[in-house]
């Protein structure tokens, strides 16, 4: 069997509680629903927080602290906490959780960009919750904001808290911003990056499209970096499992995909990990244990975070 990393993203900052009732919102139900997706095979849960009564993603350290806290009491996988936050928040509010908690892993978008969510607007039209509708039609005038100056700043407090970045690449300009930082240093063996499609502002899931984002990322960073695939909604299962073809981990969860089968929500992110995990059985690939990627990462250790 050949072993991949194999991502489980939990809740994230993306859809919102109307669309889909199994979407977990509290701190408990997002920590429970972690733990499960690690005892199906889930190698690392990326962590978001939510506002427990309303749903609306928050920056709130005490809410991310008992996600956090209780994940790591009761499992030993790999905890990644984000600092793409969501819409609604300000870098200083995105990057506060890395200090706070020092995780031995956090996800970090490698760029500005477009991050559009207002295409979900279409497809309800009643919603639970004010917010909602006025969340997604935010981003129909909002660019996501990692500038050189604010990478800088990420990633020294990335290195005093000693917590390696999971890189998020969500085109091809952002290898290349990547590769400015690791000629200069600023960035250490192993390289991680997620490659993210199917977000509208971003490259597209196409097949061709993660073959580009691989070839770049060879040519740029040669055999000394580590790979995994976001596709986003229905493609994720299929981008995955031909990022497994090429060499890299897998990403699932309800953060980038509401939907187990056509027609057939899921219940749950275990059931998504679970899932993913008989796909790659099929083909003699087999998700990594926690330990495993924190050597495959060079990972500091669970004994040396803030939890």
């Amino acid at each position: 069997m050949q072993k991949f990393i194999l991502n489980c993203a939990v809740t994230g900052a993306i859809h919102t509680p109307t669309m889909a009732p199994y979407l977990p919102i509290k701190p408990q139900d997002i920590a429970g629903q972690a733990i499960e997706a690690a005892q199906a095979g889930a190698s690392t849960v990326h962590v978001h927080a939510r506002d427990p009564v309303t749903g609306m993603p928050t920056a709130d350290l005490r809410i991310m602290g008992e996600i956090v806290s209780t994940i790591h009491a009761k499992c030993d996988v790999v905890i990644c906490i984000t600092t793409g936050g969501g819409v609604n928040m300000t870098v200083d509010e995105r990057i506060a959780a890395v200090p706070a908690f020092k995780p031995e892993l956090a996800s970090c978008n490698l760029g500005s960009m477009n991050f559009a969510l207002f295409p979900a607007l279409e497809k309800i039209s009643q919603w639970k919750y004010d917010w909602e509708p006025k969340y997604l039609e935010m981003s129909r005038d909002f660019i996501f904001r990692n500038t050189f100056a604010d990478l800088e700043r990420i990633l020294r407090v990335f290195k005093e808290s000693e917590t390696k970045p999971e890189f998020e690449a969500y085109d091809i300009g952002h290898l290349y911003n990547a590769h400015y930082f690791y000629e200069k240093g600023v960035i250490e063996d192993p390289f991680y990056v997620q490659f993210v499609t199917g977000i509208l502002g971003g490259i597209a899931s196409a097949i061709p499209h993660l073959l580009h984002m691989k070839q770049t990322g060879d040519t740029l960073f040669g055999s000394r970096y580590l790979f995994s695939t976001i596709g986003a909604g229905r493609h994720e299962l299929p981008m995955a499992t031909t990022s497994l073809f090429l060499g890299g981990g897998a990403r699932v969860g309800l953060e980038d995909n509401l939907w187990l089968a056509p027609g057939e929500m899921a219940k749950s992110n275990a059931e998504l990990v679970e899932k993913m995990v008989r796909i790659a059985r099929e083909f003699a690939f087999e998700p990594a244990s926690p330990d495993e990627t924190r050597k495959m990462l060079g990972l500091k250790g669970r004994d040396q975070v803030n939890m």
